[in-house]
């Protein structure tokens, strides 16, 4: 099946041919969609925290923490690229001697008319402005469509500031006075409002391989602006998504992809390779938050109050929780005491179907635990929070994306449609147990939950395999609580447009 050199392929992936034959087998049987029973909303799978309690977690958490090894999980390695598609497609399209309003006016150029309508408001503008002056001593004076165009262009390009290429992390997002600030650089500020302990604010990016040193050097740049602004020392690590995570590519008819040299194609498997990352970090307390999903200055006290909510509803569960494994693990657990357990598991994790037997109760309690915040459903696309029926007919409250469902299926397309809430990645997980030992996160997946995408290879078609998601088949068996937390908790910068929203502008 393979040839000599395509073992040698597997091998420098750091895979078996076991594991290979394996994932062609998945594409060739396919993967079975979600089976969504309902779809969660509040005091139906979701918590609805009064501000009172929600001041007592923020206490709980604020008292605790300097107790707590804290850590800031920051998926990182995206490329700017999909950013700035519409100014991508603006180069394409645009001959320099149209006419630009003319051209502005189309219907689909509406997200460009927006852009260059707003053009100064952007923290980058004067940077790129500079380089062109700098390029074109008489650039104010050409016409209004070719400023435009060169504008974009120095952008974009490697002959520029190259943002296409540059890791989404350090695109300038925001400007306070004189300073660029990345989204990196505002992920740091953040941390120090509430991943912070004792002092120091431990954050682990997981970057691309090739971008590690420009993150480095970032961070050597800005390490003395951020510290002084928060009083805070910052100890930061990397990781890269490890190659032994791709997957194959098949051909469209479920066989073998080879490449023009008859080499097979590996390609990486989504977020869901992260979980090997995770799982190579250790703390009491992990915060996990997208690297686009950030503020400007003025909002961050707002954010740190909800993430510190959520981290003191954390360490409330898992004080009862570390308690209740405790007596399980003792000789003698009384019929009133396994009947509180059980209530616990049922009202406070939402566990159905609990048998009251002391082996099963330590088998649900003793998992790692994610604390979700979730924002009302505002139409954004991805996933949202779902009671799930898994194939031994187990129900568990889930982060489900939308391609695990099957929305051909009338009956599964009306609960999409009648979701309340949407997932924002905004998890706050306790990784370690009642003896403070790390849990092996791998154990915790579930592997039936990954997705096979539609995807093209130089101009041919290929399919690809996506491992479980990150924050959901990844940990689709860890006790899971959704809380609802404020819209304004989620702000990611999908497209370049979305920084001149009101929350990425200084007050």
């Amino acid at each position: 099946m393979f040839t000599e050199k395509n073992i040698q392929q597997i091998k420098a992936h750091g895979l078996s041919e076991a594991k290979v034959r394996a994932q062609l087998q998945i594409f060739k049987d396919g993967i079975p969609y979600a089976n969504v029973v309902e779809a969660a909303s509040v005091n139906n799978g979701i918590d609805l925290i009064s501000e009172e309690e929600q001041q007592h977690f923020v206490n709980l958490f604020e008292t605790e923490k300097d107790n707590l090894d804290l850590l800031k999980f920051v998926p990182a390695s995206g490329a700017a690229t999909r950013m700035f598609k519409f100014l991508h497609q603006f180069l394409e399209n645009y001959k320099t001697d149209e006419d630009i309003d003319l051209f502005l006016q189309k219907e689909e150029n509406v997200d460009l008319r927006t852009f260059f309508n707003s053009i100064d408001v952007f923290a980058f503008s004067g940077l790129v402005k500079e380089k062109l002056e700098e390029k074109y001593p008489d650039y104010v004076s050409f016409k209004k469509g070719k400023r435009y165009y060169l504008f974009v262009q120095e952008m974009l390009e490697e002959t520029g500031l190259n943002f296409s290429n540059t890791p989404k992390g350090l695109v300038p997002f925001h400007k306070y006075g004189e300073d660029y600030v990345t989204a990196f650089g505002e992920q740091l500020y953040e941390a120090a409002f509430y991943a912070t302990s004792n002092g120091t604010s431990n954050l682990h990016f997981t970057v691309s391989e090739d971008h590690e040193e420009k993150f480095k050097k970032r961070f050597d740049d800005v390490e003395h602006i951020v510290e002084k602004k928060t009083g805070v020392n910052f100890d930061i690590s990397y990781s890269f998504q490890k190659k032994e995570t791709d997957t194959i590519a098949a051909t469209p008819e479920n066989g073998i992809f080879l490449d023009q040299n008859s080499d097979l194609l590996f390609r990486p498997s989504g977020h869901g390779a992260l979980l090997q990352n995770l799982n190579d970090v250790d703390a009491d307390i992990v915060f996990i938050k997208n690297i686009d999903n950030v503020v400007s200055e003025s909002y961050v006290e707002t954010i740190a109050f909800q993430k510190k909510m959520l981290a003191g509803k954390l360490i409330s569960v898992q004080q009862k929780i570390f308690g209740f494994v405790e007596k399980l693990h003792s000789e003698n657990v009384s019929e009133e005491t396994l009947r509180e357990i059980t209530s616990f598991i049922f009202e406070e994790l939402n566990v159905q179907n609990i048998i009251v037997d002391k082996e099963r109760l330590l088998k649900i309690l003793e998992r790692p635990i994610r604390i979700c915040g979730v924002v009302e459903n505002t139409g954004a696309p991805g996933g949202g929070p779902f009671l799930v029926e898994d194939k031994n007919g187990n129900l568990s409250y889930q982060i489900v994306e939308m391609s695990q469902i099957d929305i051909h299926n009338p009956e599964q397309k009306a609960l999409v449609d009648m979701a309340t809430h949407f997932n924002p990645v905004d998890l706050v997980c306790g990784i370690r147990d009642y003896k403070g030992v790390k849990y092996n996160l791998l154990e915790f997946s579930d592997p039936d939950t990954g997705f096979i995408s539609n995807k093209s290879y130089q101009g041919k078609a290929i399919k690809a395999l996506e491992l479980p998601g990150l924050w959901n088949g990844a940990m689709a068996n860890w006790n899971t609580i959704f809380v609802e937390v404020p819209l304004i908790t989620f702000n990611p910068v999908k497209t370049v447009n979305d920084l001149l929203n009101e929350v990425h502008q200084p007050k």
